[in-house]
């Protein structure tokens, strides 16, 4: 089946190169130019990646790619200003997975879109049996929840991911390089300040004391672990200690 990528740009000359070189690609290509639009475009045509510039009329791009994440997972490509690195971190924070810099190569975009692309068809492979908890944690793969003493706590698409893998694997020491490579993929050209950035979200999130961490602590000279002494996998109403 074609993939489908909704590029969503307020420059038209910008939305036409884009599209063009997807086309060329053999993705099928929808387009949006305004946020209101983008947001409207992401419901009804269910595109299996956006294309998402910041400056946008109506609703600017980050507005758009909160919202977006509120009700999907769907990959999101940010496109930036060349020195606006404050509105990458931020993007990266709210749940973008990769942006490109203005003016960029096309040929670079494409190659960004393919690497993501192959990145979500590898991980949506069979279901993990069931939630993982630990310490009043518990994170659900299927459903894509996480809740804390019995409350809800919202994540973006990278956080999740990120928790996801510590808590697979309790006690495990992971490298920022490690990290970077299996969440972010080996095409990202970001550094290993953004492992450390996500990290330090997920405490504010999940920690009593973000700066005194008990689940996802630093281990010094190599990167972090999720402390447990002891990790349940739930099967149905039956929980059987690992």
């Amino acid at each position: 089946m074609t993939q489908k990528i909704l590029v969503v740009d307020d420059e038209p000359h910008i939305v036409e190169l884009v599209k063009y070189n997807l086309l060329q690609e053999g993705f099928d290509v929808v387009s949006a130019y305004d946020g209101t639009e983008a947001l409207a475009r992401t419901r009804q045509d269910r595109p299996d990646l956006v294309i998402l510039d910041i400056m946008l009329p109506y609703a600017d791009g980050l507005e758009v790619c909160r919202q977006i994440r509120r009700a999907s997972s769907v990959p999101i490509i940010m496109l930036t200003a060349k020195g606006g690195e404050l509105q990458r971190v931020v993007g990266l924070e709210i749940g973008a997975d990769d942006y490109v810099t203005k003016p960029f190569s096309p040929r670079e975009l494409v190659a960004r879109v393919r690497a993501i692309l192959r990145r979500t068809a590898k991980d949506a492979g069979p279901a993990p049996e069931g939630p993982l908890s630990s310490g009043g944690l518990i994170l659900d793969p299927v459903t894509h929840e996480v809740m804390l003493n019995g409350l809800t706590i919202e994540l973006t698409a990278k956080e999740f991911e990120l928790l996801k893998l510590l808590l697979s694997h309790p006690n495990r020491v992971f490298t920022r390089d490690f990290l970077l490579e299996h969440i972010w993929g080996y095409d990202y050209y970001g550094s290993t300040r953004t492992v450390d950035m996500h990290i330090s979200r997920l405490r504010e999130k999940i920690e009593d004391e973000p700066a005194a961490p008990t689940f996802i602590v630093t281990v010094r000279g190599v990167g972090y672990k999720f402390k447990v002494e002891t990790i349940m996998r739930q099967r149905g109403n039956v929980a059987t200690r690992n």
